[in-house]
C-alpha cells in the first residue's frame, strides 16, 4: 500500500511540475535531446578520450554557433513578456552589422579610418556606436508602438522590410575590409577553444536575470503583460516599460551583430539573420514565454535556445533534409504552446 501511495504521489509531483513549472519541463526535454544526440554522435572511437574530445568540440560549436541567436532571444523573451512581439531583429542585426563594417573598413571608404582613427581606438568607438544604433533601432520600435498606438506585430513587419531593404540598397558593390584585431573579439582563444561567443552570451543573460528577478523594471515588464489595464492603474508607465523594452531587445541585436562580424569578418546582408525572429520567438515559447505574455524567466529562455540548438544538431547528424528540418521546429513550436497553461476564461 506505502508502494502504490509513494508511486502515485511522485506521479502527482511529476505532472503538477511538468503542468505548472515550465523550467522543469524545458529541462527534461533538453536531457532527452542531449541524451539522443550523444546516442547520434555514436560511440565508435579509439578511445574514451577521443569519444569525449568530439563531444565537447560538438557542444562547443553548438553553443558558439547559436550565442547570437541566445543573445537575440533574451530580448524577444522579454518582448514577449510584455505581451508585445519583434519581428525585425533579424533586419536590425544586419542594419547594425553593416554600420559596424563601414566604421572599422579599413579600405578607402572606411569612415573611421578617413578620421584618423584606427586600431584599438576605432575597434572601441565601432563597438560603442554599433550599440547605440541597435538600440535606436529598437527605441524606434518601441515609440512607433507606444506614441503611434500600431500593433507590434504591423509595426516590426514594417521595420523589418525598411531595415533590411536599406541597408542592401546603400551596401551594393560595397566590400569592406575587417581588421584582423577585430575578429580577436570572438576568435580569441581560452586554452584550444574559442568560447568567447558562449561567454558574452552567458555574461549578459546573468545581468538580464538580475534585472527581472532583482529590479522594479524586470517586475513592470511582467505585470505590463499580465493586465496592462491594471498595471497603468496601479502607476506604472506602460507606455515607458513598452520603450525600453524594445530598445533593450535592439541592443541585444547590436552585441549579436558585433559577434557575428568578428567570428567570420563579413555580413551577407540578403540572407544573414534570416529567420532569427521565428528562432527566438520559438525558443523564448519552447522555454516557458507565455504568448501572450507575463510568464518567463531568463534560466528557460536559455534552455529554449539549447533544446533548438540541441534539435538542428541532432536533426544534422541523423541526415534530415534540411527542408524538413523547419517542420521539427513548427511541431515543437506548437507543442510547447499546447503544454503551457491555459489561463481560465472569467
Amino acid at each position: 500500500m506505502q508502494d502504490k501511495d509513494r508511486e502515485k504521489g511522485f506521479k502527482d509531483w511529476f505532472l503538477d511540475n511538468w503542468t505548472n513549472k515550465p523550467i522543469f519541463s524545458t529541462g527534461i526535454a533538453l536531457v532527452v535531446m542531449i541524451i539522443l544526440q550523444t546516442w547520434s554522435l555514436g560511440f565508435d572511437y579509439d578511445s574514451l578520450g577521443s569519444w569525449f574530445l568530439t563531444w565537447i568540440n560538438n557542444w562547443i560549436n553548438i553553443l558558439r554557433n547559436n550565442a547570437g541567436v541566445g543573445l537575440i532571444t533574451l530580448g524577444m523573451s522579454f518582448v514577449i513578456m510584455s505581451a508585445g512581439i519583434d519581428l525585425s531583429v533579424g533586419s536590425t542585426l544586419v542594419a547594425v552589422g553593416a554600420s559596424l563594417m563601414m566604421l572599422i573598413d579599413r579600405g578607402p571608404n572606411g569612415i573611421l579610418i578617413n578620421l584618423g582613427i584606427e586600431g584599438i581606438p576605432a575597434i572601441f568607438i565601432a563597438v560603442i556606436l554599433s550599440l547605440a544604433i541597435g538600440y535606436f533601432l529598437g527605441n524606434l520600435n518601441g515609440l512607433l508602438i507606444t506614441r503611434g498606438g500600431i500593433p507590434p506585430f504591423v509595426v516590426t513587419l514594417a521595420t523589418m522590410k525598411f531595415y533590411r531593404s536599406v541597408t542592401q540598397h546603400f551596401m551594393q558593390g560595397y566590400n569592406p575590409r575587417v581588421p584582423m584585431q577585430f575578429l580577436g573579439i570572438s576568435n580569441f582563444q581560452i586554452g584550444s577553444f574559442r568560447v568567447m561567443p558562449v561567454i558574452y552570451w552567458l555574461l549578459i543573460a546573468g545581468v538580464l536575470y538580475f534585472v527581472s528577478k532583482r529590479t522594479t523594471f524586470g517586475r513592470q515588464i511582467i505585470a505590463v503583460g499580465s493586465n496592462e489595464r491594471s498595471a497603468n492603474l496601479s502607476g506604472v508607465n506602460v507606455k515607458k516599460v513598452k520603450r525600453r523594452v524594445y530598445a533593450i531587445t535592439g541592443l541585444l541585436v547590436s552585441f549579436a551583430a558585433i559577434i557575428q562580424v568578428s567570428r567570420i569578418g563579413s555580413m551577407d546582408y540578403a540572407n544573414a539573420g534570416s529567420g532569427y525572429e521565428m528562432e527566438a520567438i520559438a525558443a523564448a515559447v519552447v522555454g516557458g514565454t507565455s504568448m501572450s505574455g507575463g510568464r518567463g524567466t531568463v534560466i528557460g529562455t536559455i534552455l529554449g535556445v539549447l533544446i533548438i540548438a540541441v534539435m538542428n544538431n541532432l536533426l544534422n547528424l541523423l541526415g534530415v533534409p534540411p527542408f524538413l528540418r523547419e517542420a521539427f521546429k513548427g511541431l515543437i513550436l506548437i507543442g510547447a504552446v499546447l503544454m503551457q497553461k491555459k489561463e481560465k476564461s472569467v
